[in-house]
């Protein structure tokens, strides 16, 4: 594996102790449904859903945007009235009932994408239910659209159980990989399950990444562990409102105990 470890665009302003991370939504897959049975892991939103939720956030004076452009806004004092919004996975579903949305409602996202599973489906949900994952050539257009592609690993792994080996194929790897396919190095890179830790962190760094997602990465917060929001089906206006307090209240704590 080649040891290029070309970086992120200067612009993008390191974290700093004290510096309360952005809001980033974390959504995964478009599609309708009526049955909670047929959600078993709540990562589906319905078309329907996913525009109420963009009308809302409009209402407040958000827009959604991708996270490479949130944390290029924010370096350059721009960042007021910007939410980031990201798609984990990369679902066949965000090119055809995501993406017309984010275009009506002049938004854009981040698309965390698995390069070493393109085309099959989510075997790693073994609840189900199937969804199909997005081939090259729809990567390649989603990338035309005006999306950030991001990479999500190669396979879908959990990372804190990896070796060292294996840890370097899933982000160098899938990093160039996605060089390959798009023809640019992906800024940002998501955490499979949101599972790190100080090791995963570290290699995510000096793969050259510019910026990582995770979940709730507690005391791991920073521009390489950014805490994100899961939205939900449920997720209405007040719900999301309710959200967002609480992630200030949350970046507010952590900044007061540095």
């Amino acid at each position: 594996m080649s040891a290029d470890t070309d970086t992120a665009p200067a612009a993008m302003a390191p974290a700093t102790r004290g510096t309360a991370s952005p809001w980033v939504l974390m959504y995964h897959s478009v599609a309708e449904f009526t049955d909670p049975a047929e959600d078993p892991y709540g990562i589906t939103v319905t078309p329907r859903a996913l525009e109420a939720q963009l009308l809302g956030l409009r209402a407040r004076g958000l827009r959604g945007v991708s996270v490479g452009e949130l944390l290029r806004a924010r370096a350059a004092g721009r960042g007021a009235g910007l939410v980031g919004l990201t798609f984990d996975d990369g679902y066949t579903d965000f090119l055809t009932r995501a993406l017309p949305l984010l275009r009506r409602h002049g938004c854009t996202a981040t698309l965390f994408v698995l390069p070493g599973r393109l085309g099959v489906d989510n075997v790693w949900d073994p609840l189900g239910p199937r969804k199909s994952l997005l081939t090259a050539e729809q990567i390649r257009e989603v990338a035309a659209a005006g999306q950030e592609i991001g990479s999500h690993g190669l396979l879908h792994q959990d990372l804190t159980a990896a070796s060292d080996d294996v840890l370097v194929q899933e982000l160098r790897g899938s990093r160039d990989l996605l060089r390959e396919l798009t023809g640019a190095l992906p800024e940002g890179f998501c955490y499979p399950y949101g599972h790190l830790d100080a090791r995963v962190v570290e290699a995510t760094r000096a793969a050259g990444y510019g910026y990582a997602c995770a979940i709730d990465p507690g005391r791991l917060t920073g521009l390489h562990a950014l805490p994100r929001t899961h939205v939900s089906q449920a997720d209405g206006g007040a719900r999301l409102r309710i959200k967002q307090l609480r992630h200030q209240v949350r970046q507010l704590r952590r900044t007061v105990a540095r």
